[in-house]
């Protein structure tokens, strides 16, 4: 088995004090990077993916000046800027591939982005044999969500670690919670995850 861990979209724009800030990102980016530190041998390969939107235009009608917030978003990680970065807590020393998304488009899956310098994610799983993944980030309801129906859909044993994630609202977050599990995502805390005593999804 080949395990890989997705961190999705943990940036300054998603933390509290960003564009589209979610209450408890930064936790997650600490929280995060407490995990990686406490398992280092746990992944074969660890993938981050950051929204990096063009500063020209609406992104394929991503921004908006009036934003349903469904389909369309205030400005929010634009190329080069501050809330584009990755968050401060977020220690990426452990990340060994970066991907970017939504240059010009609305992209919230991690495999719609493209690999820093490289081919597709899904090439990079596939010639690395990853056979599983654990999603871990920001938004709960979004790019989390998202990131793993593309796993599943790319045949891939999923889990979402649930204390290692965020959503903009907890109603749509449960909802997307929900929607995993019955796509056949576990759904559980890390440390159940990583003792292997997942039977009871939360």
């Amino acid at each position: 088995m080949t395990r890989a861990l997705f961190v999705v979209d943990v940036q300054n724009d998603f933390t509290e004090g960003g564009a589209l800030g979610v209450t408890g990102g930064a936790h997650v980016a600490q929280a995060v990077t407490a995990h990686l530190r406490a398992h280092p041998d746990r992944y074969d390969l660890v993938v981050a993916s950051r929204d990096w939107h063009s500063p020209d235009g609406d992104n394929g009608g991503h921004f908006s000046t009036a934003p349903d917030f469904v389909d369309s978003w205030p400005p929010h990680c634009v190329q080069g800027s501050a809330g584009a970065d990755y968050h401060p807590d977020l220690d990426t020393s452990a990340v060994d591939v970066h991907v970017l998304k939504g240059d010009g488009r609305p992209a919230y899956s991690l495999f719609d982005g493209l690999v820093e310098g490289g081919p597709s994610i899904a090439r990079v799983l596939s010639d690395r044999g990853v056979d599983e993944v654990e999603v871990v980030g920001l938004a709960t309801d979004h790019c989390v969500r998202a990131s793993a129906l593309d796993a599943v859909a790319a045949g891939l044993r999923v889990s979402v670690l649930t204390d290692l994630v965020a959503g903009v609202a907890q109603g749509p977050s449960e909802a997307a919670l929900a929607e995993l599990r019955a796509a056949g995502v576990t759904t559980a805390p890390s440390a159940d995850v990583v003792a292997g005593s997942t039977g009871a999804s939360a």
